[in-house]
């Protein structure tokens, strides 16, 4: 089976700088990838390789079977049949939405242009919206308007660049969850591009994680949460904290963490660990023994976020129902599950 999308060892150079190094993807029909990382990594410019606004230097994108771009031949963006949605989505102010969504059909005859923006419009849930003006929208419906402008031409795939980052975060992953339900239900093939791992998460079945132009990670979102190749995956992915333990032989871990199972965990006696520790590996445990000071508390609605002290001075995450009410400075009781827990090599 062919893939929709498949990059082989692309990389994308400006001058002498390496601005992609060595990327390979595939995503199947109608699923949705995403580039995630810092700004810098590199993901614009794979975006743009794969819409054919940049050359690439090696390797090979290729879509629907069909080569796109090599580092000799390239084809043009226009005839790459690639939606582009943009950060500032880029409506046409002075067109109404129906104008807007038919930019893009001006080949079909009349009657068949209307046919397909009402059909879009119903897609995208905003019937009765054709003779209303970007202005007189909001943010999440104008996402959508762009949205069905660019699946007008009915491409084979979909790019997004940072769709949502001019909305404010409540709303982010609320459209992230949305325009993947849309998309999912019409088979849509699209890439996302964001450094907001919440989006990624909230959209996304596979995830490429790219750092300085390669990739740290592809996989899941479950995965890269709880089975990170490295500590730079694992840093940027989520709460957590990275900490250092020696382990004896029995398996205990100084600082009073507790007891690594055998079965589920290499190490030797005396081995120095870096252990990643989530919010959800610590819980509050009203009888346990184990008592650590709360040095910082967040309130997250249903829940607290508490930084706790270690009795070396590492600080690790918790996460408690919000009526645990403890005061910084305090003890709080807690319990730790290092069933899951990642370790990584020295």
């Amino acid at each position: 089976m062919t893939s929709q999308l498949a990059l082989q060892q692309v990389s994308v150079h400006y001058g002498n700088f390496a601005a992609v190094r060595d990327v390979s993807l595939d995503l199947e029909r109608g699923q949705i990838g995403c580039l995630l990382g810092p700004s810098g990594c590199g993901k614009t410019s794979l975006l743009r390789a794969i819409a054919g606004f940049e050359p690439v230097s090696s390797g090979q994108i290729a879509l629907h079977g069909e080569v796109l771009s090599t580092s000799n031949s390239q084809v043009a963006p226009e005839l790459r049949r690639v939606g582009m949605v943009f950060q500032d989505f880029a409506l046409f102010p002075h067109l109404n939405i129906e104008r807007n969504i038919g930019f893009g059909l001006s080949g079909l005859p009349r009657e068949q242009r209307k046919q397909r923006v009402k059909q879009l419009l119903e897609l995208v849930d905003l019937p009765g919206y054709a003779k209303a003006w970007p202005h007189e929208l909001s943010g999440g419906q104008q996402q959508r308007v762009a949205l069905a402008r660019a699946l007008a031409p009915e491409p084979e795939i979909l790019l997004l660049d940072e769709p949502f980052s001019s909305l404010d975060s409540e709303l982010r992953e609320q459209l992230a969850g949305e325009v993947r339900d849309l998309l999912k239900r019409n088979n849509v093939t699209a890439i996302l591009v964001t450094h907001d791992q919440h989006e990624a998460f909230a959209m996304a079945d596979h995830i490429t994680l790219l750092q300085d132009g390669q990739v740290a990670q592809a996989d899941t979102p479950y995965n890269l949460y709880h089975r990170p190749n490295n500590e730079f995956v694992a840093e940027f992915i989520g709460q957590g904290s990275i900490v250092t333990a020696r382990v004896d032989q029995a398996g205990r871990l100084d600082n009073q963490l507790g007891e690594l199972d055998k079965d589920h965990h290499h190490w030797h006696a005396g081995d120095q660990l870096r252990l990643l520790l989530r919010p959800d590996d610590i819980t509050h445990a009203p009888n346990s023994k184990k008592r650590l000071r709360v040095t910082g508390k967040a309130f997250r609605g249903a829940h607290y976020l508490y930084q706790l002290e270690l009795a070396d001075g590492q600080r690790v995450p918790c996460l408690t129902p919000s009526h645990v009410d403890v005061a910084i400075g305090e003890e709080l009781p807690v319990h730790f599950d290092l069933r899951q827990i990642v370790i990584f090599d020295r």
